[in-house]
């Protein structure tokens, strides 16, 4: 055949070929979306989840699919469709809605997510639906070089805010796929399926540093062993951190043995400290083993020993860079992230600072004790609010320190003040929010997080 005729042959097979791809990729998209329409209409039991994809090229739905397994392997149900898909019914016949949105244009929702935002984000006043029964969480994803980052995303969590849904944890932004912020949206996937040793979904670049101090905060308490770690950067230093930052660690299960699942703890001190430090909660299963993260640093490990860190920036926990008043809530070993912003805030000049911290008992469980009494008595922390649980008839938590001191907390509001809160996502996160949507009202406090003066690093 004449080299002509042979190239016209060849492309109109490719072009046909091209066809029936096209064709058998349209036919797979129209099922999966008729299998997710069903799956919409199939009862929900109470623990299920709703992930949902506003997606353009097909990343968000992706990253979807994936938040989808990492739960079932958690043993949840979760069921996967196109925001568009979504109506009102859908969403109040599931209990958690999480949803992966990436934005088009100037801030404009996906093609896929386009029907929703029209058809229920465009109703206003008594028009717009109540969402109150419904928890959620937003995966935004975007590219810092537009102007409007993550603007969809952003848009879709104030709208579930402001129709009274409850976020189960603060908006991770994803810039360009930022494989550390997908990891930390991985990190609350397996908080909600009671999951430490899920699988990441890409292994982090760690650095080599090293376990240089362990010391045991709680001696005689009723709750688990809490330790404080100072861990030491590797020759050549090490990269710097902001206060609300977070350390992802890579547990070993035995010393020298392979790298197991990330954990996240908030780092406890500045730069200016040496090293990172860590307040950590020895945790243990219902068969008495040893947790991944916790058991590797407050066990396994020794001191000396290298212990793989990366340090992830965490700006939605960063202080505020002026010096309006700060008010840090947190239990535990919350502690730790609230005490780098003390830090950070003192160092700053910064002293319109109040500290509400909650833990079982005073004589064991007062993490820090002489240090925050030290900056009480200079003036550094205006003022402390301290609850033990077990050291009255009836239990008292952090969120009752702040009921009774409502007007206070009205008052530091309305100076311009910021809430930050750090600690256990179930019970104190709730209540907290409960608490401050009792004293400053459900709106207000909405609005408040609309305005970034009322943050969170909950888990």
């Amino acid at each position: 055949m004449a080299p002509r005729p042979l190239a016209a042959c060849c492309a109109i097979v490719l072009w046909l070929l091209l066809c029936l791809w096209a064709w058998r990729r349209a036919r797979r998209h129209a099922a999966i979306q008729a299998q997710a329409a069903r799956d919409l209409r199939a009862p929900a039991d109470s623990q299920a989840i709703l992930v949902a994809h506003a997606s353009q090229t097909g990343q968000a739905e992706a990253l979807a699919r994936q938040t989808a397994e990492s739960l079932r392997l958690g043993g949840l149900q979760a069921r996967v469709a196109a925001l568009g898909q979504l109506d009102l019914a859908a969403l109040r016949a599931h209990p958690r809605l999480l949803v992966v949105a990436s934005t088009y244009g100037e801030g404009d929702p996906p093609d896929n997510a386009a029907a929703f935002a029209d058809r229920l984000m465009a109703l206003d006043g008594a028009a717009a639906p109540l969402l109150g029964g419904l928890t959620y969480a937003v995966l935004a994803l975007g590219d810092s070089s537009y102007r409007h980052f993550c603007g969809f995303g952003r848009r879709l969590d104030a709208w579930l805010l402001e129709r009274g849904a409850t976020p189960l944890f603060d908006r991770v932004e994803a810039d360009d796929a930022d494989p550390a912020a997908l990891r930390h949206w991985q990190h609350h996937l397996g908080l909600l399926a009671g999951r430490a040793d899920l699988p990441d979904w890409e292994t982090p670049a760690y650095q080599p540093w090293r376990l240089a101090q362990r010391t045991l905060l709680n001696p005689g308490s009723q709750g688990g062993p809490c330790f404080h770690l100072v861990l030491q950067a590797p020759d050549g230093g090490a990269p710097a951190w902001q206060a609300g930052d977070v350390a992802e660690i890579g547990p070993r299960e035995r010393r020298g043995g392979a790298l197991l699942p990330h954990r996240e703890y908030s780092v406890a001190s500045l730069p200016a400290d040496g090293g990172v430090h860590l307040l950590v909660r020895q945790m243990r299963g219902a068969d008495g083993s040893l947790g991944l993260g916790s058991g590797w640093l407050t066990h396994t490990a020794q001191i000396g020993d290298p212990i793989d860190l990366r340090l992830r920036a965490n700006s939605n926990f960063h202080p505020p860079a002026d010096a309006r008043p700060l008010l840090l809530v947190g239990n535990g070993t919350g502690l730790a992230g609230l005490r780098a912003l003390l830090k950070a805030r003192i160092t700053a000049g910064h002293f319109r600072n109040w500290l509400v911290f909650g833990e079982r008992q005073a004589a064991h469980d007062w993490f820090l004790r002489e240090e925050i009494a030290g900056w009480l008595a200079q003036g550094r922390l205006q003022r402390l609010d301290a609850v033990f649980s077990r050291d009255t008839p009836a239990r008292r938590y952090v969120q009752h320190a702040l009921l009774d001191a409502a007007d206070s907390v009205r008052g530091w509001v309305d100076e311009g003040a910021s809430i930050y809160v750090c600690g256990s996502l179930q019970g104190m996160a709730s209540g907290v929010d409960d608490a401050l949507a009792q004293i400053l009202g459900a709106e207000p406090l909405a609005a408040l997080r609309r305005a970034g003066r009322y943050r969170r690093d909950v888990y």
